[in-house]
């Protein structure tokens, strides 16, 4: 429920509701384009939300120790307004209100509260503000209710509320009952109604663009191939379905890092004496996929300067050890290849893309410029060498790089954006704007004083470590690229990318670790109790269900996190072949999941507790020298 502040007689507000398959695994409809049929779908919704009310169902309310609130129950049930605490918090903010209603657990602001749902008027669905916006092939779908709210007490102050919760919450209760929404099955019986209303054959349009048809559902044939094929979405925002890597490279174009190449990096970095070995992320594949890694090795054999650039979005003031992997490697390059280094924090897309306004407060555009800070200390803390590394935020930058951004928009079209990133009409004008900034670092000009660069003289080639899903970004610079550098750079232009994996979340869902779910991940600020909690409690196990079964049939390894993790952490190539093994096969030390998962404690402890030393150390004077504009050549 969010206030819609639409001047009305009644109450009013809006509820959001995301659908289709790119939303998760929750909701696994298409969203049909007929009108018709979009009618049905609102009627069911109306249909439900009315008859909550007429069941007069009882609300339960109460008083929580916030810090101890959220961390039981996730920061999930919290609105915008709830999610920051005021910056001078007063007594009663260390408090939180819930709400509980068959299986929906919400935060609710202060103040008067009804005691059951009959206490609500009924709700009207407002036709004319509904909006029912289906994307390509109808696989995304946000629907925004506007409707009116009438208290049947016949007076606006609500009469029969209540001003007092209770102060003795059972935080088990409140799991159980937000259990039903984890599960991905249709619980109520409109959406039965619904479900049969689509079947019906004068409508088979409608089911088929719905996908929703009964026999395919009672006997779900389809093969985990095929599905994982039909569910794998990766892009710029959004990381889901399970993840064929050899597809992917095939879908962007780039190319896998062969053992041609891997010889070649080695010979040019261990073979050099800067570094003692190969990185762990390059012996395991983690790191698989490139563009122009081949030229980049050109370079450095014949002594052609290049530099590094990275980049981190600063949406939470605690980073996570999925955020860690490219930072670790890119370090690892900058001391392979003794080159310099840019590090672009984007609190201008953050903003851009997840900030908030509201008529009181004002915008939150310091909140993310503080965030760069916090992450800043971070970064800094992964051990770059300070005098070859300009660590810089974009809404402080930004002015330097402003001619190369200019170009950048001249050289590319409206459509080209949109046609890469789906943006529409409803799309702010600074989201459309962003990727010429994220690009703008590919381009050596853009730091005149760093690199002691200019238009004219900006030949330098560049080397973006990044996460396969931030390759769209780089593929609209390629595209323009040789209209910004002289004849003479190396690549046309071009900038040199190395692909890596995602970092899996703990429940071993397919996609990448998120920071809006606390247990999906291992924060760079967790306790080692913390720590240990989270690996024991939600790390996804591929061993058996019995110890006989384990003995007999072993681990699967694929999707057993705790291995996945140590495949990204542990260092010892032998210890690792070791636990798999043993692992794999049910015997030897490592022939349990707890076994597994202790060991994967002791290595994230000692990289947390150690990353969270060096951090310590790094106050926001320190931050300041890093982000002084200087020479790093």
């Amino acid at each position: 429920m969010q206030p819609s502040f639409i001047k009305d007689k009644y109450p009013s507000g809006k509820f959001s509701i995301a659908l289709g398959k790119k939303q998760g695994t929750i909701c696994q409809l298409d969203i049909p384009e007929d009108p018709i049929l979009q009618d049905k779908l609102l009627d069911a919704i109306e249909r439900a939300a009315n008859r909550l009310i007429d069941d007069n169902l009882v609300v339960q309310y109460y008083k929580v120790d916030r810090i101890q609130g959220v961390e039981q129950l996730g920061t999930g049930m919290l609105d915008q307004s709830l999610l920051k605490l005021p910056k001078k918090p007063k007594e009663a903010d260390g408090w939180l209100n819930i709400a509980v209603l068959e299986g929906v657990v919400v935060g609710v602001p202060p103040g008067p509260v009804v005691a059951s749902t009959g206490q609500i008027g009924k709700i009207v669905l407002e036709r004319e503000f509904c909006s029912v916006n289906a994307g390509k092939k109808a696989r995304k779908c946000d629907i925004i209710l506007k409707f009116r709210v009438e208290d049947v007490s016949g007076d606006d102050n609500g009469s029969g509320s209540v001003d007092a919760v209770s102060e003795d919450v059972d935080y088990e209760v409140v799991k159980n009952a937000m259990e039903p929404l984890l599960k991905s099955e249709i619980r109520m019986p409109e959406g039965l109604q619904l479900k049969g209303i689509l079947e019906e054959a004068d409508i088979m349009e409608a089911a088929k663009a719905l996908k929703i048809d009964a026999e395919a559902n009672a006997n779900a044939e389809t093969s985990e191939e095929a599905k994982g094929d039909d569910e794998m979405v990766v892009n710029a925002f959004e990381v889901s379905g399970k993840i064929d890597y050899n597809k992917l490279v095939d879908n962007f174009g780039s190319k896998l890092i062969d053992p041609e190449l891997l010889k070649r990096i080695e010979r040019l970095t261990v073979g050099r004496g800067t570094v003692p070995f190969l990185h762990r992320f390059l012996r395991r594949d983690i790191f698989f996929s490139h563009r122009d890694m081949v030229k980049i090795c050109d370079c450095l054999e014949k002594n052609l300067p290049f530099y590094l650039y990275t980049g981190r979005g600063p949406s939470s003031g605690a980073m996570h050890l999925g955020h860690l992997v490219p930072f670790l490697f890119t370090k690892w390059l900058q001391q392979a290849f003794q080159c310099p280094l840019v590090i672009q924090m984007t609190d201008d897309e953050k903003f851009l893309f997840k900030g908030v306004y509201d008529d009181e407060n004002g915008d939150n555009l310091d909140y993310f410029a503080q965030l760069t800070v916090e992450n800043a200390k971070d970064i800094i803390a992964c051990g770059f060498i300070p005098e070859k590394t300009f660590l810089f935020s974009d809404l402080k930058y930004v002015g330097t790089m402003y001619p190369t951004i200019v170009r950048i928009w001249k050289a590319v079209t409206n459509n080209t954006v949109n046609g890469i990133f789906g943006f529409d009409g409803s799309s702010n004008i600074g989201k459309i704007a962003f990727p010429a900034i994220q690009a703008a670092p590919s381009f050596p000009a853009s730091f005149p004083v760093v690199l002691g660069t200019s238009k004219e003289s900006a030949n330098m080639a560049c080397l973006i470590p990044c996460a396969i899903d931030q390759d769209p970004y780089f593929r609209m610079t390629r595209d323009v690229a040789h209209k910004l550098v002289p004849k003479s750079h190396p690549l046309g232009g071009k900038p040199a990318l190395i692909h890596s994996k995602f970092f899996p979340p703990l429940q071993g869902a397919d996609g990448k670790m998120s920071s809006s779910d606390e247990n999906s991940a291992v924060f760079l600020t967790d306790s080692n109790e913390l720590i240990e909690k989270k690996v024991k409690e939600y790390a996804f196990s591929g061993g058996r269900e019995t110890k006989k079964l384990q003995e007999e049939l072993g681990a699967n390894l694929a999707v057993d996190v705790a291995y996945q993790w140590l495949r990204f952490f542990l260092e010892d190539d032998e210890e690792l072949e070791n636990i798999g093994k043993d692992y794999s096969s049910g015997s030897g030390k490592y022939w349990s999941t707890g076994n597994v998962k202790a060991r994967l404690v002791d290595v994230l402890k000692e990289i947390v507790s150690e990353h969270q030393e060096r951090r310590d150390k790094v106050t926001e004077e320190v931050v300041l020298e890093w982000m002084k504009e200087r020479s790093i050549v």
